[in-house]
Parts: C-alpha cells; sequence; structure tokens
C-alpha cells in the first residue's frame, strides 16, 4: 500500500544516466565484486551498483590484454546497466587512459575518481585517494583530463571532507571537480583522519550541496537502516544516498528504502533461516567464479559480515572464520549460524 501523502523523490541524473531511486551501492575494496552484486540485485532497490576500487598505476593489462580483469573486474563486460567503476591514481594521464578503456571497450555507464580513501598504502604510499584533498587545483586537473577522456560516459568523484579537522576543503574541492566537469560529486561525512569513526557530518555534506551550482550531491555516511536512508535524503538536500557497511550485512536494505521512499510498505527483513540460505547462495557464486578453495578463504569475510548484530554472531564468527574446507564451511553455517530462538509452548 502506498501512503498518497509521502512526497515523490527526484530520481538522480548523472549525465545520461538516471538513477532511479537514488540510492547507491558503496564501492568497496575487497567486498562489492560480482558475486556481491549479484545479490544485490537479486533483492533490488538499488539505483546504481559499483565495482570495488582498481588501481589505475597497475591496470597495464588494460594496455595489453583484451579480456576481463581476473579479479576486480569480473563481470562487468556482460553485467546488467547502469554500472559504475570507481578507480584511483594521482596520474592525469594513467587515471585518463583507464577511463578511456573503461568508457570505450567495458562500455561501463559511469566512471567514478576516488579522493576518498583513507587507507594508508593508498595515502601515504601512494599520495593518492584522500591524500589528494590538500591540492583542490590538482583534484580538478585530474577531473578535467579524465573527463575529456571519457567522452560521453559521465565521469564522477567521492570525497570526504579533508584530510584532517585542520585541512577541511571539500568546499574547494567540490567546486573545482564542478568547474572541470564531474557529473555527479559523492561525500563521505568524515575527515580522512577519521578513517570510520565518530559520526558522519551529514550538516557539512548539506554544506557542500549548498556549495554548488549545477553537480548534483550525493550523501554517503552512517547509513544504518532503511528509515535513516531516506530521513538523510530528505533532511539534507542532496540528490542521492550512497549506503556502504551496512549493505554488507543487509544487502535488502535498498529495496527497504526504495519502498519506504515510493510510500509504500518495506519489506521485512529476511527470517534467520532465509538469511542462512542467501550467505549459502552468495557462497555458491563465489565459488563458481574463483573455485572451492579460494571461494571458501573469501567467503568468510562476507558470512561474518551477515551475521553482524545478529543474536550469537560472536560464536559464528569466530568459527567461520577459520574454516578451510567447503566442508567446514557449510557445517558451520548450519550449525552455528544465528537461528530464530525457539518458544516454549504455554
Amino acid at each position: 500500500m502506498v501512503d498518497p501523502s509521502t512526497p515523490p523523490v527526484a530520481p538522480l541524473h548523472i549525465g545520461p544516466v538516471v538513477v532511479d531511486p537514488p540510492l547507491l551501492q558503496a564501492p568497496m575494496a575487497g567486498y562489492t565484486n560480482y558475486a556481491y552484486r549479484q545479490v544485490v540485485r537479486e533483492f533490488g532497490g538499488a539505483g546504481l551498483l559499483a565495482t570495488e576500487m582498481i588501481a589505475a598505476r597497475s591496470a597495464t593489462w588494460l594496455e595489453t590484454k583484451r579480456g576481463e580483469h581476473p579479479d576486480r573486474l569480473w563481470g562487468v563486460r556482460d553485467e546488467p546497466r547502469p554500472l559504475a567503476v570507481q578507480m584511483w591514481d594521482n596520474d592525469p594521464d594513467n587515471l585518463a587512459c583507464v577511463g578511456r578503456r573503461l568508457a570505450r571497450d567495458f562500455r561501463v555507464s559511469v566512471v567514478d575518481l576516488n579522493f576518498g580513501c583513507p587507507v594508508r598504502q593508498v595515502t601515504e604510499k601512494a599520495h593518492s585517494g584522500s591524500w589528494l584533498l590538500r591540492d583542490p587545483d590538482r583534484v580538478g586537473e585530474i577531473v578535467r583530463r579524465v573527463v575529456e577522456a571519457c567522452g560521453d560516459v559521465p565521469v564522477t568523484a567521492k570525497i570526504r571532507l579533508g584530510c584532517a579537522d585542520s585541512c577541511r576543503t571539500a568546499l574547494e574541492v567540490a567546486q573545482r571537480i564542478e568547474e572541470a566537469g564531474a557529473a555527479c560529486l559523492t561525500v563521505h561525512g568524515r575527515v580522512a583522519a577519521q578513517f570510520f569513526k565518530g559520526r558522519a557530518d551529514w550538516e557539512a555534506i548539506a554544506a557542500v550541496k549548498r556549495s554548488v551550482s549545477r553537480m548534483p550531491v550525493v550523501g554517503n555516511g552512517d547509513i544504518d537502516s532503511a528509515q535513516t536512508a531516506v530521513d538523510r535524503l530528505r533532511e539534507s538536500g542532496v540528490d542521492g544516498v550512497m549506503i556502504a557497511r551496512e549493505a554488507l550485512a543487509r544487502p535488502w536494505i535498498f529495496a527497504q528504502a526504495a519502498a519506504l521512499l515510493r510510500g509504500a510498505v518495506p519489506p521485512a527483513d529476511p527470517s534467520l533461516d532465509e538469511q542462512r540460505a542467501i550467505v549459502l547462495h552468495h557462497y555458491e557464486l563465489v565459488c563458481a567464479r574463483f573455485g572451492v578453495e579460494r571461494g571458501t578463504l573469501l567467503m568468510r569475510k562476507f558470512a561474518c559480515a551477515y551475521a553482524q548484530g545478529l543474536p550469537g554472531a560472536r560464536d559464528f564468527r569466530g568459527r567461520v572464520s577459520r574454516v578451510t574446507t567447503r566442508e567446514e564451511f557449510l557445517e558451520v553455517v548450519r550449525t552455528t549460524f544465528p537461528r530464530e530462538p525457539v518458544v516454549a509452548a504455554g
């Protein structure tokens, strides 16, 4: 049933790409591979999905091989659209080269540039990701070069509020990104020095939205429920919401938020028995790509994420994080994944 009093939410337009509903799945390294995206698609509700972040400087395979990347671009050529691919580097030439191939050869819907990653391997060692936020002009130049290289395929960017509280550059960086021709900007409401500690500052995200004139802005950070996603979208004035960590535990969150945006009753969380079946389905998708041995090891972190916040999750995570064979994985999921409480007969 739809509530007619619920105000409609406009789709998000990223250049020619229509994101409807304006709910985006965040790119997360090590997690948002093809198998995970397939699970999200099966539940529905996400307007735009994204791959894991790829490193442009190590992507020389794009110039030497015509096949798909063995891991992070697995499935991209034949995957349903719309689909975004995110990449990082600090070299405009590398990024322009890889962006051009993603647009022309892989025919992705959106090419996204990461200026928000706080991981030291990306920032301190490679002077990329959120490290670049200290130099708004350089960010703008990178965006301009990639926009030129990608032709009709829209280029977007993701940033944080700055490198640290003493270096909050988001407003200036957003203006440079808009001037360079980006089609959309996603803002995570923390500085890089926070990593994921503290609370996301949605007032600061709203300020970034007000600082630009034509470029749509997507907010990201601490979306821990479908209702929170809807509230942040309506209260902050952003054009879309990106959901990250909560979607690893609850890939059905997009369908729930999409229903709320329509004024409809959201679908209930799957029962614990249904969630166990989802874990096993996800496992089969991973093994189909990577083989049983590697797939079992890769699936351990996903299984831990699915159990987050459930009763008995600690025991399950401790056991599933040590499995090494298919038999062990199936047995641990069967016997220790949280179950519905047994109600004693009166």
